[in-house]
């Protein structure tokens, strides 16, 4: 037939149209079935279930009252030196509708065990050697991978420590919301959609419309972290596992994050796991608390006997860690360092690159002295890291200059530095924390700057890490000594500068004190520091002047100490609307027996 029809074909080339149309119906329907096969093969069944079902009874045999009951968990790593015990027989219990805490130093396997929970430890070099995990009654550990499935995001979700690489970074808010509803309930994509919206206005972010279109580079860390917990309640859990959920936020923001959790508590029933460093969050929020120490239970119980009476050293040397940090260094006087002057920057918006509605920095000006401190305070989305990129020339200003000794900065260069907020997305995950510590040492030298010479071992050593650790990649360290890593590693060129966008947000009270007190030597030894944060705390330790951004602008500016009693006083942007707040002639945002009826 093909080749009868060969002539009339080249006659008249329109005849192709009708034979791929028809093929090209064929593909779509091969894929259409091969989406419907997976979805049945994921969740073992078709997803018929009614959005936002409630709570199952517990199966005969479970503890009354417990959700999750862990016996004997004990999980192991694979390294250069061998397999290696890291959680080792931990006994945890949460109740329905209850606040249990997780605390420990860094690196006490507090992540790791939360992995454990969900089935999640990474493939290659973790495994549960024991110990038993049962949810409801229903025993995970050797379970299917199907059967996790059916867990996870459905009875289980993770509201995860890192932002930064939760969010797919090429997709937008919208979709990625709306896909855990498809999958945990069953819906289709428009009834997706609709869900994944009211979440977000649920959550309390502003402008839900540019937000859901938004990918998640243009949100700020803490319009991220509540889209993950938007994201975590889409399938409407029974147990939220939150793993530092408030560690690089300000306060405000962290307490509307905090808010979010206890509403979801107190609407649908849900209980909370919490993973926390912050003490001070823990006797506020938690019901009962378990203390880890190298992997094991140290000690457990309700939270006001337990941080109220501590009967182990480890807890109570967290707790006298979490005192006030040690008084500021002295303020230094000298020629400046640092130039900045009316700087504005404006990001394009738009398939057309028009420009914001509002900058993100407007008239920001200040000088630094060598070996001076300058924190930078201010809500989520003021600008503190748009102004560190800009500081260290990994962003021009649209208006305004920025000179660094005498001379724009420039990226690359190592006069100035930067420690990311997000450690994990700072690291090749791929490469050994030595081989990158001595990549930057290479590049130092190459640049004429006087790197160490003891090496990535000296680095490591220098911020409170053993050098052992030198052989493990970033995803076999713990969110604290990764955050020591970026640290080390912008020391390896011996800056004039080094901006730190929140850089002990992510470490326990014991190493927080470590870091605050190298930082302080690094400021003494000449090196200048402008430290990004919301730990008002951190930032009286460590500098001598503070500046308040607010939408942009600069709204004070002084001495640490006068400008900390002004914020304790009136906090920017108090009289400003809180999204998570709404005045009466707003309306409120729906609850989630609304959103799940």
């Amino acid at each position: 037939m093909i080749v009868e029809a060969r002539p009339h074909l080249a006659t008249d080339p329109r005849l192709f149209l009708l034979p791929m149309l028809m093929l090209a119906l064929l593909v779509l329907l091969v894929l259409v079935l091969a989406r419907h096969a997976q979805a049945w093969t994921t969740h073992g069944r078709p997803a018929v279930r009614t959005p936002g079902h409630r709570a199952r009874p517990a199966p005969a045999g479970s503890p009354t009252g417990v959700l999750l009951a862990v016996r004997g968990l004990t999980v192991e790593l694979s390294g250069p030196d061998g397999r290696r015990r890291v959680v080792d027989g931990v006994d945890l219990d949460v109740g329905r509708g209850e606040v249990v805490a997780l605390v420990g130093a860094s690196g006490s396997g507090k992540s790791l065990t939360a992995a454990a929970l969900l089935g999640l430890l990474p493939e290659a070099a973790g495994a549960v050697a024991g110990g038993s995990v049962r949810m409801a009654g229903q025993e995970l550990v050797g379970a299917a991978e199907r059967d996790l499935r059916r867990v996870r995001g459905a009875r289980v979700a993770l509201v995860p420590q890192d932002v930064g690489t939760a969010l797919d970074p090429l997709r937008r808010i919208g979709p990625q919301v709306a896909e855990a509803a498809r999958l945990h309930r069953g819906l289709d994509r428009r009834a997706a959609a609709a869900v994944a919206r009211e979440l977000l206005v649920w959550a309390g972010l502003p402008d839900v419309d540019r937000v859901l279109r938004a990918r998640p580079a243009e949100l700020s860390g803490g319009m991220r972290q509540r889209v993950l917990v938007a994201a975590a309640l889409a399938g409407g859990p029974e147990l939220l596992v939150a793993d530092e959920p408030t560690s690089a936020l300000d306060a405000a923001t962290a307490g509307q994050v905090l808010a979010l959790l206890a509403r979801a508590r107190a609407e649908r029933g849900a209980a909370v796991l919490l993973i926390s460093h912050d003490l001070g969050l823990v006797a506020e929020r938690a019901d009962a608390v378990t203390v880890l120490d190298a992997g094991q239970v140290v000690e457990s119980g309700p939270v006001a006997r337990v941080l109220g009476a501590p009967a182990h050293p480890v807890t109570r040397a967290l707790r006298a860690a979490a005192a006030p940090a040690a008084a500021p260094a002295p303020a230094r006087v000298g020629a400046p360092l640092l130039r900045v002057r009316d700087v504005g920057v404006r990001y394009p918006a738009g398939r057309w690159g028009r420009t914001a509605p509002r900058p993100a920095l407007a008239g920001v000006s200040f000088t630094l002295p060598r070996g001076g401190g300058l924190g930078v305070v201010g809500e989520s989305g003021s600008g503190k890291t748009t102004l560190a990129r800009v500081l260290t020339g990994l962003h021009q200003p649209t208006a305004g200059t920025v000179e660094l000794a005498g001379s724009p900065p420039v990226a690359g260069t190592g006069h100035a530095q930067l420690v990311f907020q997000d450690p994990a997305t700072a690291l090749d995950p791929r490469q050994p924390v030595g081989a990158a510590l001595q990549e930057a040492l290479l590049l130092a030298r190459r640049l004429g700057r006087p790197a160490p010479p003891g090496g990535a071992p000296e680095l490591l050593t220098r911020v409170g890490l053993a050098a052992g650790l030198a052989g493990r990649r970033p995803w076999q360290l713990s969110g604290g000594q990764q955050q020591r890593v970026v640290i080390a590693r912008a020391l390896a060129a011996a800056p004039d500068l080094i901006v730190l966008d929140e850089p002990v947000s992510s470490l326990d009270a014991v190493v927080r004190a470590g870091v605050l007190e190298l930082l302080r030597s690094v400021r003494a030894e000449g090196v200048a520091l402008v430290v990004i944060s919301h730990d008002l705390a951190a930032v009286a330790a460590l500098t001598d002047e503070l500046l308040v951004l607010h939408h942009g602008a600069v709204v004070d500016h002084g001495a640490t100490p006068a400008v900390l009693a002004r914020l304790r006083q009136e906090p920017p942007g108090r009289t400003t609307p809180d999204p998570a707040r709404p005045d009466r002639d707003v309306a409120a945002p729906p609850s989630l027996e609304e959103i799940h009826p």
